[in-house]
């Protein structure tokens, strides 16, 4: 099976659907710039769509913007590969291609919903993208994402200098911490995910340093719990402000209990422990329940999928209230659905990302029943990783082009609260 370079315009991304979809996603992930998100353009210069040397496109004015004004070089956003200016040529392919498509004029969403709470207004397809903030250089290799509060400020852990970036509700930049490294407890060595308390307290889980990263909003070190980790990955938070982890190695979920002010631990235990390879997590406001995606090996997965993933519903006191795999969920849809993250929407139901064809479904509240598979995002993103519904909007971390993506039911979301 042909596939794609994380970069690439179609990268994440799957043709699903009746003819007019189709269009509609082809608009999207195709005829548009990845870096400014601009339509590409064959009657404006500055939008026409342009060939790197490494095969990722750009418009010309982000390739102007990128580029190096003496040395005439850019880094590709996407590979990093450095490409000379002199050797950019127009994307003939896909001037043509929006040429012949001039014309058509993909049925647009409907611009409100009835009913109360995300769940309803998600269910009725009526997202819109409504904010895009980060790209390459301001995050790179971005791995987590968590919301800040009823302020709508956005916390991201990446690969920069500065672990952690916090931007406003508006994507404005405000601040960076937790440094690379290892050699002190303000530092960060790999970052995989990060989770924020009731009370505003940042927790990363750090990988690379086998441990559990306790900071302020503001980034002062508040705690580091390490020597019972393997390898910590996701990481969320219940109402009681307790921290939740995955260990991927060790197959167990991992309860602390935390006295924020004192920078201790009152008590750890492990919750769950017979786990496969447990990485993305997360906790139910609403009802308390946890939910993890185990990453199934060997032969424990039906032969013939590409990835392999389980994921568990827990109660409040982690007793097991449902389980499901991507094979099963596969066989209720057309699409093959390859399960890679997952979160509770305000109303309580489940959420799925999958990364491989860049789509988010809701599958409903699973112990009351089976899947109600619905999808809930397929444009605009290339390789999405984490997201954080809140009660008008979805935060998504998209990692294809290093940015974070706002959801709403409105095309005019203004700040997310």
């Amino acid at each position: 099976m042909a596939t794609t370079s994380p970069g690439s315009p179609m990268c994440g991304s799957r043709l699903l659907g009746p003819p007019e979809g189709i269009l509609s996603q082809i608009q999207v992930n195709l005829l548009e710039c990845k870096v400014c998100f601009e339509k590409f353009s064959t009657r404006r210069r500055e939008h026409r769509a342009h060939n790197l040397a490494c095969g990722h496109v750009l418009c010309q004015e982000c390739i102007r913007a990128l580029s190096h004004p003496v040395l005439k070089r850019l880094e590709c956003p996407f590979c990093r590969q450095l490409c000379s200016v002199d050797s950019i040529s127009q994307c003939q392919v896909l001037t043509d291609l929006q040429e012949l498509l001039l014309c058509q004029s993909p049925t647009a969403p409907a611009h409100g919903a009835k009913g109360k709470g995300l769940g309803l207004a998600l269910k009725s397809t009526a997202l819109h993208l409504s904010t895009a903030f980060g790209g390459w250089g301001t995050l790179i290799n971005p791995t987590g994402i968590a919301v800040l509060g009823s302020s709508g400020t956005v916390v991201v852990v990446h690969d920069g200098e500065e672990r952690v970036a916090v931007f406003s509700s508006q994507g404005k930049k405000l601040h960076t911490f937790g440094p690379r490294g290892r050699a002190s407890v303000e530092e960060i060595c790999y970052p995989v995910d990060v989770a924020v308390t009731p009370c505003g307290y940042v927790v990363v889980t750090d990988a690379g340093d086998e441990a559990v990263k306790v900071f302020t909003s503001r980034g002062n070190h508040v705690l580091t719990v390490k020597g019972s980790f393997q390898m910590p990955w996701g990481v969320d938070t219940d109402s009681c402000g307790h921290i939740l982890v995955s260990d991927v190695q060790a197959g167990t979920l991992s309860q602390l209990k935390v006295d924020y002010s004192r920078g201790q631990v009152l008590e750890h235990r492990k919750a769950i422990s017979d786990l496969q390879h447990p990485k993305a997590m997360a906790c139910c406001s609403v009802s308390g329940n946890t939910a993890v995606m185990e990453h199934l090996t060997g032969d424990m997965h039906p032969p013939g999928r590409n990835q392999h993933t389980r994921l568990k519903v827990f109660s409040k006191d982690f007793h097991l209230l449902y389980q499901t795999d991507s094979f099963s969920l596969s066989l209720q849809t057309t699409a093959r659905l390859n399960m890679s993250a997952v979160a509770f929407d305000t109303d309580g139901d489940v959420i799925v990302i999958d990364s491989s064809q860049g789509m988010v479904w809701s599958l409903g509240k699973l112990q009351s029943g089976p899947p109600a598979l619905t999808p809930l995002v397929g444009g605009h993103l290339i390789r999405p990783l984490g997201l954080v519904p809140l009660k008008n909007a979805l935060v998504i971390l998209d990692s294809g082009d290093h940015t974070v993506k706002i959801y709403s039911t409105k095309y005019d979301a203004g700040p997310i609260m």
